[in-house]
């Protein structure tokens, strides 16, 4: 045999452990563009699904997509491509019912990718730090007034004030359980951590608050408890969450003006026909819910929700012409084209990523979180088909669970040995 023919498998096993390390770092430029930029995203995520498929193979998501985790969202979105079967609207509204929902393949890709890869924190620290610099702008432009660029709001650099507290909660969170689990040995990361909680926690209460972000801080922070230190933990975390709550609900007006609002505005939609955001939103979801009921098994089909929600606003408001693609809220953006099998397998997908991240530790704790802000927002929002918050919900779940699944011991192969680790296999 020539030297020539001995080299070249190596050869190809060398490159394609290449691509696989261009992939992870695709993936973390990726985590790192969503707080910021669309656009970027969507450039970054082609490119990394160009790096990423000549490293996979067959085996590797037949296993994921055995899993429930990765298997689920795969339903979903063969249910949603089969509900444009059915629907009475234009191709181009179905195609925009499933194109919400399209970023979900992309989730066994990213399990089986950080399965194999020992480069899954390159995405978490990516993700942290870009989230890190956009809160510290958003400081600066809240207490320098005199900046010529405002950004798109008050303290809103980019995107909007609902993505960037939503952004902030994750990042605060998952500061804190790393803080818990550094503390022992390491108090000084740990307490660099908690001041940046501190900071994420800080800027939604005092600078541009998502009440849906909110919501999910309630949840969260007798979760955090719980996981931590058991159900002593969760009193304990539910009283100190509820004395912070208090303080900053005492020195934030922002915070208590966008909390009572919320009853003024539907006041106001409904005594002076004033488009107010809760009170849109509470027609939106009494016209959903309508609609679910004239159709509950299979819904309207993929892409019905613009012709099901046109007359949403009644004509007494003048606003008729305001129909809206989104109910703000995905289990009714699922439930009406799809009925009640669209939502059962949304429910299951939720379910299989609270499961996945069921274990110990830092990674399995901060993609719990990530999962249970996304059904909290998903209940007053469409976030799993939103754009930016879905694509965190993907890359979150993809790439923490691929790190969970690495940690756990592989099963024993017919002849009771150990299998080869996946990476092994890239040389």
């Amino acid at each position: 045999m020539t030297d020539s023919a001995m080299r070249a498998p190596a050869t190809g096993v060398i490159d394609r452990a290449g691509l696989a390390r261009i992939a992870d770092g695709l993936a973390a430029a990726a985590a790192a563009s969503l707080p910021w930029s669309t656009t970027a995203t969507a450039i970054l995520v082609v490119a990394w699904l160009l790096a990423l498929l000549p490293t996979l193979d067959m085996a590797m998501l037949r296993r994921e997509i055995m899993t429930a985790a990765g298997g689920t969202p795969l339903i979903l979105i063969g249910l949603a491509v089969l509900g444009m079967l059915w629907a009475e609207a234009s191709l181009r509204e179905r195609l925009g019912g499933v194109d919400g929902y399209v970023k979900l393949l992309c989730v066994p890709l990213l399990l089986a990718q950080f399965r194999r890869s020992p480069n899954g924190w390159w995405v978490a620290i990516s993700f942290f730090a870009s989230s890190l610099a956009l809160m510290l702008l958003s400081w600066g432009m809240a207490l320098l007034p005199g900046l010529p660029w405002r950004g798109k709001f008050v303290g809103v650099p980019v995107k909007d004030y609902i993505i960037q507290s939503g952004i902030f909660t994750l990042c605060g969170f998952g500061a804190l359980g790393c803080a818990a689990a550094a503390w022992p040995g390491r108090r000084h990361i740990a307490l660099m951590l908690i001041g940046a909680a501190a900071g994420f926690f800080a800027n939604v209460g005092y600078v541009e608050t998502g009440r849906t972000t909110l919501a999910t801080i309630a949840v969260l922070v007798p979760l955090f408890g719980f996981r931590k230190f058991g159900w002593k933990g969760l009193v304990a975390a539910s009283v100190a969450g509820g004395v912070l709550a208090g303080v900053v609900w005492t020195t934030s007006p922002y915070l208590r003006y966008r909390v009572t609002q919320v009853s003024e505005e539907v006041a106001r939609y409904q005594a002076q026909n004033e488009p107010t955001s809760t009170g849109l939103r509470l027609d939106f979801w009494r016209s959903s819910v309508e609609s679910v009921a004239r159709a509950p098994i299979m819904g309207h089909g993929t892409g019905s929700i613009p012709s099901e929600l046109r007359s949403t606003i009644s004509p007494e408001t003048g606003l008729a012409s305001m129909g809206t693609v989104n109910p703000h809220n995905e289990i009714l953006v699922v439930a009406v084209q799809l009925g009640a099998i669209g939502a059962i397998a949304l429910f299951a997908l939720w379910i299989s990523h609270l499961l996945l991240f069921r274990g110990e530790g830092a990674i399995a704790w901060i993609g719990l979180v990530a999962v249970v802000e996304n059904i909290v927002g998903s209940l007053a929002n469409s976030h799993l088909s939103d754009f930016t918050q879905g694509w965190i919900y993907v890359f979150a779940v993809g790439t923490l669970g691929g790190m969970v699944l690495r940690q756990r011991p592989a099963p024993a192969t017919a002849d009771g040995s150990l299998p080869e680790r996946p990476e092994a296999a890239l040389g």
